[in-house]
C-alpha cells in the first residue's frame, strides 16, 4: 500500500502542510517495502486547478490513501474515482500520521470544501 502526504519539507521530519494543492511536496510511503520517498508537487505553483492537478499526481504515483489536514469537493471526486481512501490528519508531523494510520488510528474525511477561486 502507498500512503500519500503533503508536506511542507523534504527532510528527515516533513510537517505536514495544510494546503492540498499548493503544498510544496508529497512523501509517498511504501507500507510492504518501508521505503518513503518526496516528490516535488508539480500543482504547487501553477495558475489554477492545483488542487485537481495534485489529486491526479497522487492518482499518478499509485496511492491507495492520502493523509490530509482538509481537501475541495474537486480534488475528492478524483481521488475517489481512483478509489485512493481520504483519511484526516492529525497534528502536523508526518512520521506521527503514518504510525496513526497503521494502528488504525485516523478518521476518513468525509467533509470537503467547495474549493478556492482566485479572483482578479
Amino acid at each position: 500500500m502507498i500512503i500519500a502526504i503533503p508536506v511542507n519539507e523534504n527532510n528527515a521530519e516533513p510537517s505536514i502542510c495544510v494546503s492540498f494543492g499548493r503544498a510544496p511536496w508529497f512523501l509517498f510511503h511504501n507500507t510492504e517495502t518501508g521505503e518513503t520517498q518526496t516528490l516535488g508537487n508539480p500543482a504547487a505553483n501553477g495558475e489554477g486547478g492545483a488542487n485537481i492537478k495534485a489529486a491526479q499526481f497522487v492518482v499518478d504515483q499509485n496511492a491507495n490513501v492520502l493523509i490530509t489536514v482538509r481537501g475541495g469537493e474537486n480534488a475528492a471526486e478524483v481521488l475517489l474515482a481512483a478509489e485512493i481512501q481520504i483519511y484526516k490528519a492529525q497534528g502536523s508531523v508526518a512520521k506521527e500520521n503514518l504510525a496513526a494510520f497503521a494502528e488504525g488510528k485516523l478518521e476518513k474525511l468525509e467533509s470537503f470544501h467547495a474549493g478556492f477561486h482566485h479572483k482578479q
